[in-house]
């Protein structure tokens, strides 16, 4: 994600074609400057919001705290060199604020519907399938256990789970300090999880051993760690902070409990973005990446506080966590997560119970699935958002379902997607903000798909009370919104859609859209794993490990993992994975392949450095989590994956927590030092910068699931001091021409020169929810180069551009296509040749998204940033930026293609 991370409450000082009113009248009460002074504190040119959770729900305090030195708002940028955006309005300070939330009852108004009502019988919006509760999926059978290859090493008290077990062989290939632990686990640094002796101090210590990424870092990829909690009870009296690059594991088979003393202090059990005094944190929240926390019981029934403070980014994920909170009033000061600001993300599986809120949400663009809420005020508050896709929610015995109405006058929440859901004895489902008249005009966007309102006596209301759809009923498909049919005029909607395609069976589960959660493999011992080091690679970072890795993975039994342990494994030639292996491989917090050498440098014929199945089409099963696949110097003929697998049943072949990362880190000799940007000369592309060819492909007989999938071309520095922007050069993000079903629940696709999704005769495809960025540097070089048009890949030719904002990249193309179901899309362009005047424009490119020669194309919660057509067709523009304006981007609810 780049790193525009503006609060998108922004424009109400840029008053934007009228859309943000920050006069007294606007606001209702007071004078202009204190109308001026209230919007302030949202704005992010200042710093952020932080909501004291020992207000509780009612009157959630905002904290608005100014940061010293230079503001951070070009995302994924630093402290010595910030673009920094004008401001049109004094701001003012204030160092806390409180605002009022709505207070709930349960109205009786008829429900609202305005405008376009005949659009809406011929929008091609989905129909239901039949509702379900959300309940926890279950694992993939566990494999048969082979002849163990690993001598498991003892430990003390231990469950039998895998993980700790195993022989600890990871290395970071790039930090100098030979001693240094990946793995640590919480015992051993003197922790006792007893439930009654205070383990802050030894926890906190096992995550900073080592010099490691903490307060004033802002980023490296050479100090990882896997924190390892035994079973037990953990007695907590301040947070436990996350440091950069770390994963929080529990045992999987008898999971942990962090329980918060009720002494504690401070703003969540788990904070993975401090504050400091005077509200600087510790991390840019824009380029918070790599984190992870799974497999624990968060407690803090005796604490008024959050369980989670998750101010992240990218390459983020929560798993299989339990927040225990009071019920009723005890609860009414404690939040289960709290997230006040950050890029993207995914999280999945976790369980409320009590509290005051459940999930105080608060983020660019996220994607959460499979979370449940029992007993809580109010399950979701979603505070801010781009956009934001929430599947599979189970709501119940709360008072709120989800509450989106957060500063009526000025509405916060760019869009929600709410998708197969249920509610059970919970009065009001949703509360918005939304109306024929709000400001902003697209803000508030709502998609409602397969939610079941039986359990709510309103489905929908206003911010003043009033019943815009009724409960009592599951909902197939309604909307508020901008909505467009190709081929009719746009319109703005508030109302049940029919007429709707049928979904195609294929992509289909036992609760709406097919999901699967990354597999754990917590039922298998150590003996089934089998070491990549054990078996000969070494990992370095400098010795050819193509021949140990294929015969690791050649030499695997039925039922055996490969476990990666931590390293840079050099690959120099494809390693194939056969699909009729049922190969299944497990990274040790994101190991990275490289791939690398003369064999990967002829674009004119790329090669994959990962071939999953040997043709498009054959037969097996793959999954693959938690590793990085790169490359090491230029690789301009390098498909980091080449994805031909054919599924035989759903969602048993996938990648989970994969991500594909191409420069600006340690050992890719494609750094700062290296490429660095060049913005004041006009220049062609560095050769020796040529990252790779593509990132994924996934053929045209293949099928998969892909869960928090990050493709990103580093735009800047994570390793070397000046953290400087750089100029790095992938040709495609990943190109997709599978027949379905294809699953991508919060994937994303960055800074690749051509195309960052393209889907080219695909069909049976579900999206949900993506995020794309165009280069920084475009048009400086332009799209068109250093990559040759290659009618194989179906490449974009940009030579009949005439224009600097024609020769960008495209985020999404869907070409001869048909069955394609985006849910949630923010598709990003934030620079021209690194200025950022075109952001407060709204034209830094001329084009984002084309669609041609499709069908039944549904696309559901669209925001761009910054381009003047949201939608192009046949070379014109369908959807106009102008015409959609939201909080930060242009919003637009429905596209429909016949």
């Amino acid at each position: 994600m780049g790193r525009v991370a503006l609060w998108p409450h922004r424009e109400a000082f840029e008053n934007e074609e009228g859309l943000m009113d920050t006069s007294a009248s606007a606001v209702g009460d007071g004078d202009e400057d204190e109308a001026k002074e209230r919007w302030a504190w949202y704005d992010a040119n200042n710093g952020d919001i932080k909501c004291l959770p020992e207000a509780g729900y009612e009157q959630c305090k905002a904290e608005r705290t100014a940061r010293p030195g230079d503001p951070k708002r070009e995302t994924r940028r630093f402290r010595n060199n910030l673009v920094n955006w004008p401001t049109q309005a004094t701001l003012h300070h204030s160092p806390r604020r409180i605002f009022t939330l709505p207070n709930f009852n349960v109205p009786t108004a008829i429900m609202v519907a305005f405008g376009a009502g005949a659009l809406l019988l011929t929008l091609r919006v989905l129909l239901s399938a039949t509702p379900s509760t959300a309940a926890p999926l279950a694992q993939a059978p566990a494999p048969s256990t082979a002849p163990a290859p690993i001598t498991p090493a003892p430990v003390a008290g231990g469950s039998g789970y895998w993980l700790p077990a195993l022989t600890k062989q990871g290395k970071a290939a790039f930090n100098t300090d030979a001693s240094f632990k990946i793995y640590r686990n919480v015992m051993e640094y003197g922790a006792k999880g007893d439930g009654t002796t205070d383990d802050t101090e030894a926890i906190n210590a096992a995550v900073a051993d080592g010099n490691r990424c903490g307060f004033k870092c802002d980023s490296t990829t050479t100090t990882p760690a896997i924190v390892y909690f035994p079973p037990g009870t953990y007695l907590v009296s301040k947070p436990i902070t996350q440091y950069y690059y770390t994963q929080f594991i529990g045992d999987a088979k008898q999971i942990p409990t962090i329980k918060a003393a009720a002494s504690f202090t401070g703003m969540a059990v788990i904070d993975a973005d401090p504050y400091e005094e005077g509200g600087v944190n510790w991390f840019t929240n824009q380029n918070n990446f790599y984190r992870q926390i799974r497999n624990f019981v968060i407690d803090i029934q005796d604490a008024a506080t959050a369980g989670i403070h998750w101010q992240v980014s990218q390459a983020t994920s929560l798993q299989n966590i339990v927040f225990n909170m009071a019920k009723g009033e005890a609860g009414a000061k404690q939040l289960g997560i709290f997230m006040d600001n950050g890029s993207g993300g995914f999280m999945t599986d976790l369980t409320f119970n009590g509290g005051g809120v459940g999930a105080f949400f608060g983020s660019q663009q996220f994607t959460t699935r499979n979370l449940t809420f029992n007993d809580c005020g109010t399950a979701v508050f979603m505070n801010w958002n781009w956009l934001w896709t929430l599947k599979s929610l189970s709501i119940n015995n709360c008072k709120v379902g989800l509450d989106m109405a957060n500063n009526p006058s000025n509405q916060t929440v760019g869009s929600v997607i709410f998708m197969d859901s249920k509610l059970v004895n919970t009065p009001i489902g949703v509360n918005s903000s939304f109306s024929q008249n709000s400001v902003p005009a697209t803000g508030g966007t709502l998609i409602i798909d397969n939610v079941d309102f039986t359990g709510s006596t309103v489905a929908v209301q206003d911010a003043s009370g009033k019943t815009v759809l009724a409960g009592g009923s599951v909902v197939k498909a309604w909307a508020q919104g901008n909505a467009l049919a190709a081929g009719a005029a746009q319109g703005r909607v508030q109302g049940d859609m029919g007429g709707a395609p049928e979904k195609p069976a294929s992509l289909q589960g036992n609760n709406g859209f097919f999901e699967r959660s990354k597999p754990q493999y917590e039922n298998l011992d150590a003996g089934s794993f089998v070491s990549l080091k054990t078996a000969g690679a070494k990992g370095d970072g400098k010795t050819d490990d193509t021949t140990a890795i294929q015969a690791a993975i050649d030499g695997l039994k039925e039922g055996q993992v490969l476990f990666v342990d931590h390293g840079s494994y050099l690959v120099k030639k494809t390693i194939t994975i056969p699909a009729e292996k049922n190969v299944k491989i497990v990274g040790e917090i994101w190991p990275v392949f490289f791939a690398t050498g003369e064999f990967f440098q002829d674009q004119d014929k790329p090669v994959p450095a990962f071939q999953v199945g040997t043709k498009s089409g054959d037969k097996g099963t793959f999954e693959m989590s938690d590793c990085i696949i790169s490359t090491q110097g230029p690789a301009g003929g390098a498909i980091l994956m080449e994805w031909n697998i054919a599924q035989t049943e759903s969602g048993d072949s996938g990648l989970w927590d994969v991500h594909f990362r191409v420069g600006g880190f340690a050992g890719t000799q494609l750094q700062s030092s290296d490429c660095k940007k060049n913005p004041d000369t006009q220049h062609e592309p560095n050769p020796l910068c040529i990252g790779s060819f593509m990132q994924l492909h996934i053929t045209k007989s293949a099928s998969g699931y892909f869960e928090n999938v990050w493709l990103w071309t580093a735009d800047h520095e994570l390793d070397q001091d000046d953290h400087s922007q750089i100029d790095i050069y992938n040709g495609r993000g990943m190109l997709v021409e599978s027949q379905g079903p294809v699953w991508l629940y919060g994937t994303a696709s960055e800074h690749s020169q051509l195309c960052q999704y393209q889907f080219q005769g695909a069909k049976d495809i579900f999206y949900g929810a993506i995020q794309t960025e165009t280069p920084y540097y475009q048009p400086n070089p332009e799209a068109s180069v250093p990559f040759k048009t290659n009618a194989k890949y179906f490449d974009p030719d940009f030579s009949q551009c005439t224009t600097p904002g024609c020769k960008s990249a495209w985020a999404t193309r869907i070409i001869d296509s048909e069955s394609i179901w985006n849910y949630g899309a923010g598709t990003y362009s934030f620079f021209q040749n690194y200025e950022q005047t075109c952001v407060n424009t709204q034209d830094c490119q001329e084009n984002m998204n084309q669609i041609e020669t499709s069908s039944n194309v549904n696309i559901f919660g669209l925001s761009t940033k910054a381009s003047v057509n949201m939608i192009t067709s046949g070379g014109v523009g369908l959807a106009k930026d102008a015409d959609n304006r939201s909080n930060f981007c242009a919003t637009l609810a429905i596209f429909a293609q016949p």
